[in-house]
């Protein structure tokens, strides 16, 4: 029996509205908005293109954009032209544009020799609008974390994943042989499956992408296998599998290209290469910026495998080893506090002294292996960075009350006495933990081996304790 139209009509609804969601302005109340972002591409990129209000009346949103140019006449959208209203320095259209996808326009200026018509896409965000910020998607689940803060991810139907990062970065992973939705917020960065080409130049990923078992995922390194302190890593490197591309501030353009790598795995130093982000993504190959060092807790930091388990489609064995991990720093965390001072720190080229910001994961490692941090009352501490360099004289004032020292030998390699770090600055030698041998160092490894980071809360206990046998990482100065 066939279907009647009105039936076929209704079932059609139902079917978009399952998985598109309602109309987003629908449930707006009239007033004025302001947009909580606001982006555009196109054009020369000479000209700045803003949107102040969207303004609601009777369930239609009508947007103000305003071009940084005088000299624009009319705006088409959808096959309607709307005339502006210029001033000295801007023209400004009011459209009934839609909300929370990009959506193209085209707008003519007369700046030229003679009337040019210029093509842009925008995309307006207004939360006041819904939840759903992916036109096509539904939205299904959120991944619970248990201590990571600095990212999350969502979970759509169809297997689409939406990763936000706490810097504001936001990549949407999207199946393979799955196409990429429509009206797209021009901000996310796509991620197409399988991601099995990766330049890896976040080295503190490497431990967590090989305890997955996908070390055949990375095609890509910026570290030479003889500066791999992960085996597995090194191996792979000396046989071919993965190959050196130049370090993250000088990547092999050509090999990545030639070779097709697919995602580009950075540390937050690449924010120092601006130029070399941009051209990674001219080339096509997107960049995902890793923030695992800025988790405050130490468990935070090892639950970036389960985002990369997320990307990987790996998730049960990023699920199995972080349970395990959860379940033995939650068992340490039960040391009482010994009261006895630590200075984790190292000394830079400059002769400063490089100590942890307060909220930093190491120093929460020094907490729960029943230590108390030397530093954690010094003034001028900025909260939002790992690390923090601080002149010798302050470094020495709260040094001389620390119980114990730990050098940070995974940034600087030279120590290996007590002897060296006296040479790095006389007033290290006049300090009661050295005088009295009470000095340890990290070793090389451990930026890299994120896989056990953790393990440094129990070498911390057996360091207050006066165990040396056992330690992972840390290593007495003699």
């Amino acid at each position: 029996m066939k279907m009647s139209k009105t039936l076929i009509a209704l079932a059609a609804l139902a079917f978009a509205c399952l998985f598109a969601g309602t109309l987003a302005e629908d449930a707006l109340p009239d007033g004025s908005y302001a947009p909580d972002d606001f982006t555009f591409s196109g054009g020369t990129g000479r000209v700045e293109i803003t949107c102040p209000e969207v303004a609601v009346t009777d369930g239609t949103a009508v947007a103000t954009i305003v071009f940084s140019s005088p000299n624009y006449t009319t705006l088409t959208l959808d096959g309607v032209t709307y005339e502006s209203e210029r001033s000295e320095d801007a023209s400004s259209f009011r459209i009934p544009a839609p909300l929370n996808r990009a959506f193209e326009i085209a707008a003519v200026t007369t700046a030229m020799s003679r009337p040019r018509e210029i093509a842009y896409t925008l995309f307006i965000r207004l939360d006041a609008a819904g939840e759903e910020r992916l036109p096509g998607l539904r939205y299904e689940s959120s991944m619970a974390l248990d201590y990571a803060e600095c990212f999350s991810v969502d979970y759509y139907a169809g297997g689409y994943q939406l990763v936000s990062v706490d810097d504001g970065a936001r990549y949407l992973a999207v199946p393979e042989d799955m196409p990429v939705p429509e009206g797209l917020d021009p901000s996310i960065l796509v991620l197409q499956k399988p991601l099995d080409r990766i330049y890896l130049a976040a080295t503190s990923a490497m431990a967590l992408v090989n305890r997955l078992g996908a070390l055949d995922d990375v095609r890509f390194s910026s570290q030479r296998a003889e500066d791999w302190s992960v085996l597995s890593a090194a191996e792979a490197m000396n046989e071919g599998r993965v190959l050196y591309a130049g370090k993250y501030s000088e990547p092999d353009y050509e090999l990545l290209l030639r070779e097709g790598c697919d995602i580009a795995v950075e540390n937050t130093m690449l924010l120092h290469a601006p130029k070399v982000r941009e051209l990674l993504g001219l080339l096509g190959i997107p960049v995902f910026i890793d923030r695992s060092s800025y988790e405050p807790h130490p468990l935070g930091r090892t639950e970036w495998i389960r985002l990369y388990g997320a990307l990987l489609d790996r998730e049960a064995e990023a699920e199995a080893f972080f349970d395990e991990k959860k379940a033995a720093v939650e068992t340490l965390a039960e040391i009482p506090s010994s009261g006895k001072t630590v200075a984790f720190f190292y000394i830079n080229t400059d002769g400063a002294a490089v100590i942890r910001g307060a909220d930093d994961y190491i120093v929460r490692m020094i907490e729960l292996g029943g230590g108390v941090y030397a530093f954690a009352g010094m003034e001028g501490q900025d909260r939002g960075h790992a690390s923090v360099a601080v002149t010798m004289e302050d470094f020495y004032a709260a040094a001389m009350q620390a119980d114990y020292l730990i050098y940070n030998a995974a940034i600087d390699r030279t120590i290996g006495s007590l002897e060296d770090l006296a040479a790095r600055s006389p007033l290290l030698a006049a300090l009661p933990a050295v005088k009295e041998g009470r000095v340890f160092s990290t070793g090389e490894d451990l930026y890299q081996a994120t896989d056990m980071v953790t393990d440094l809360i129990g070498d911390v206990y057996r360091m207050l304790e006066g165990q040396e046998e056992g330690m992972a990482f840390l290593k007495k100065l003699n």
